[in-house]
């Protein structure tokens, strides 16, 4: 007798759905390799909140029925491991605009303004204050740098 096969509800982050038909023999890795070639290292399946670890489980192992849904995450491929030594490919990544990547322009600001105003005011300024003054500039330089030559 022939296996009766089910039809699974591959259901994707973003509310898209894609069914699937399989048998209650076939594994998670075959549903995997069948329905995601080439990503199978990439997709993590979801069944009643249990990630999917074990490629070699069976379907029915999972006592899934007719219609039943799993989540499907699909991770982006990552990128091989290059030999020490060599510069790996960088992807432009567009920075998050947060309060982390606003604090050290804050500080050059910051650090502007009392660098215009002990010039316009250097009697409101002691040599101490000065000195100070100067190597916190010297210190956030230093920050900048090594922050931004990454």
């Amino acid at each position: 007798p022939a296996e009766p096969t089910l039809v699974l509800r591959l259901k994707f982050l973003n509310d898209t759905e894609r069914l699937a038909r399989v048998r209650p023999g076939d594994t998670v890795g075959a549903l995997k390799r069948t329905y995601f070639p080439g990503q199978e290292q990439q997709v993590r399946l979801i069944y009643q909140g249990q990630l999917l670890r074990d490629d070699a489980q069976s379907l029915a192992a999972l006592h899934l029925g007719h219609l039943s849904v799993l989540h499907c995450h699909l991770s982006p491929p990552s990128v091989a491991p290059t030999a020490p030594g060599t510069p790996g490919p960088r992807s432009p990544t567009p920075a998050a605009l947060g309060v982390g990547s606003l604090a050290l322009p804050l500080f050059v600001l910051l650090l502007a303004l009392l660098w215009y105003l002990q010039l316009q005011h250097r009697h409101v300024f002691t040599a101490t204050a000065t000195t100070c003054l100067a190597g916190l500039t010297l210190l956030v330089t230093f920050v900048a740098f090594a922050m931004y030559r990454r």
